[in-house]
């Protein structure tokens, strides 16, 4: 499917450094009003805590556990049409503690949709491809309306009302990804079990549910994170080959945000960002699953490209090893042609 390119991908996603100040402290320059704030600090051990505007301010989900939602008065407190508030959680704002912010735009105030066999909550942005998925479950094998138009390629969900694992749908994670999950917080390889994903991949309009209490109890809210394949963001896999000149990934884009993850052995959920890391080599990553501050080792290493990512490691790069990834643009490899068709820059 060929989609249209977004000269300024900036506009719908941006990596926000802060330093904390220990008081209410708005952050601005993040260039539009986010849907989904991802707030990790950097010179200590703090949650990943993740704020969206369907389950609305100071409402806190974080990656690296299996806890429900909790209320922190003190956490992210308002979004703002260039940014966001922080209170003064340690997790958000500790005076001179360094915190990166990954901010994604969705669709604004979310909508009933009724494409599924249970009524969602929608927040869509049709443009960049994401949208933020609110819904009540039922226990029965069932269907959620996302709002994308096209049939996303990842999807995370997690139980608000209570604990569970955040569930991960990976279009390119193994042949059928439909049977197979994998968790944003543990390290574990991918599983197959029918009662995630009812063994049925997501449609242009649906994704589905089985019957498993983590992600579809009856009565229990839950919120999903619902990403396609656009001309700024692209899910894909590669396997490793086991050297320093290791392997390069095509995204049609030079990368703003990348995330992977093995998935047929035991590994974190990696990120990096064109923010920690200006320039090349990348040598700097946060794991989503873990607490610990910033990364940096010489065997992780990765390079961001005008038009991929090209791996500088054997880490992540393991001869043999299968992986996915997620990857967000910081600019198209060539913008439309109604702005004379201009390459990216090498970084």
């Amino acid at each position: 499917m060929a989609y249209t390119v977004i000269d300024k991908p900036n506009l719908y996603f941006n990596t926000k450094l802060y330093t904390g100040t220990g008081s209410s402290l708005a952050n601005t320059g993040v260039g539009f009003q986010s849907d989904l704030t991802w707030i990790k600090g950097r010179s200590g051990a703090t949650e990943h805590v993740l704020t969206d505007s369907v389950r609305g301010v100071t409402k806190e989900l974080s990656a690296n556990d299996n806890g429900a939602e909790e209320t922190v008065a003190q956490g992210l407190t308002a979004f703002g049409s260039d940014g966001f508030t922080v209170g003064t959680d340690g997790s958000y704002n500790t005076s001179s503690a360094t915190y990166a912010s990954w901010n994604f735009k969705a669709g604004g105030t979310a909508s009933s949709n009724t494409d599924g066999s249970i009524t969602s909550s929608v927040s869509a942005n049709t443009t960049s491809g994401f949208s933020i998925v609110s819904y009540t479950g039922t226990g029965l094998a069932a269907t959620v309306g996302h709002g994308l138009g096209v049939a996303p390629k990842m999807i995370i969900v997690k139980m608000r009302s209570g604990a569970s694992a955040w569930y991960v749908y990976h279009a390119s994670n193994t042949t059928a990804p439909e049977t197979d999950f994998l968790q944003l917080q543990g390290t574990n390889a991918t599983a197959d079990a029918a009662t995630i994903w009812n063994d049925t991949a997501p449609t242009a309009t649906v994704f589905s549910l089985g019957t498993s209490t983590g992600l579809n109890a009856s009565g229990s809210t839950n919120i999903a994170y619902c990403f396609a394949d656009t001309s700024m963001s692209k899910m894909g896999s590669y396997t490793g080959n086991g050297n320093a000149d290791g392997t390069f990934v095509y995204t049609g884009f030079k990368p703003a945000f990348v995330m992977i993850k093995r998935t047929d052995g035991l590994s974190s959920w990696r990120i990096w960002d064109n923010k920690r890391n200006p320039h090349n080599v990348l040598t700097t990553s946060l794991n989503a699953n873990e607490s610990n501050a910033d990364y940096t080792d010489s065997s992780v290493y990765i390079d961001f490209l005008s038009n991929g990512v090209k791996f500088r490691n054997t880490s992540d790069n393991v001869s043999g090893g299968t992986y996915i990834y997620m990857a967000v643009a910081s600019e198209p490899f060539t913008t439309s042609t109604t702005n004379g068709s201009i390459p990216a820059t090498a970084r």
